[in-house]
C-alpha cells in the first residue's frame, strides 16, 4: 500500500464511504428518517460497520491499475461481495430483517439470530482481511508494468516484445511450435 498512487487512494475513500452508507442505513446504524430500527444498535455494531467499510474500500483500490484482463477474479470477486453482506447482515437489526423473521419468528430472530450476529461479525472481518491480504501479496509478488506514455516507450526498458497468441519474445527460436509462426532455419 506504500506505493499505491493518488487514485487507488481516492477511490479506496470513495468505496469505503459508499459501503458504510450502504451497510449503515438500511441497517439503521446511521439514524435516517428512511428506517427506524427496532431494537438498539449494539456497541460493537459500530466498530464492525466502520472496520468493514474500510476494509472493502482498501479491497476496491487493489483492483485499480491492473489490466483488464487480470481484473476477473470470478469467486475471489464474489466472496468479497459475500463477506459486505454479511457485515450488514451481521450489524442489522435481528428482527427487522424479513427472511429471519418469516423463517424463525420474531422470538426466534431474538433468541438465536441476535446472538448468531457477533459469529457473523467476526466471520465478515476475517473474509475482508483475509481478501485484502492476498490481493496485496498477489501485487507486491506480480507487479504490474508502468503504463507506457504517449509515445509508447517508457517503462519498456528491457522488456521483451511478446507475440500476442504466445509466451515467446518475437525473434526467439525457441518455442516456435506453439506460437503459430514458424522459423526459417
Amino acid at each position: 500500500m506504500r506505493v499505491w498512487t493518488a487514485r487507488q487512494w481516492v477511490l479506496a475513500a470513495a468505496v469505503a464511504i459508499v459501503s458504510g452508507v450502504a451497510i449503515g442505513v438500511p441497517t439503521g446504524v446511521v439514524p435516517t428518517h428512511f428506517y427506524t430500527r427496532m431494537t438498539p444498535v449494539l456497541w460493537w455494531n459500530y466498530p464492525v460497520w466502520a472496520v468493514s467499510s474500510l476494509l472493502m474500500g482498501l479491497l476496491a483500490a487493489t483492483y485499480v491499475g491492473r489490466p483488464p484482463a487480470a481484473r476477473a477474479d470470478g469467486p475471489r470477486g464474489r466472496r468479497a461481495v459475500l463477506a459486505g453482506a454479511l457485515s450488514a447482515f451481521a450489524v442489522g437489526c435481528p428482527i427487522c430483517n424479513k427472511l429471519v423473521v418469516m423463517a424463525i419468528g420474531v422470538s426466534g430472530a431474538l433468541s438465536y439470530w441476535a446472538p448468531a450476529q457477533p459469529v457473523l461479525a467476526v466471520a465478515s472481518l476475517a473474509l475482508l482481511v483475509h481478501a485484502l491480504v492476498r490481493r496485496l501479496r498477489t501485487a507486491a509478488a506480480c507487479p504490474t508494468l508502468p503504463a507506457p506514455s504517449a509515445d509508447g516507450s517508457a517503462g519498456r526498458e528491457g522488456v521483451a516484445d511478446y507475440d500476442e497468441g504466445s509466451l515467446v519474445p518475437e525473434g526467439s527460436n525457441s518455442g516456435s511450435e506453439g506460437s503459430g509462426r514458424a522459423s526459417a532455419g
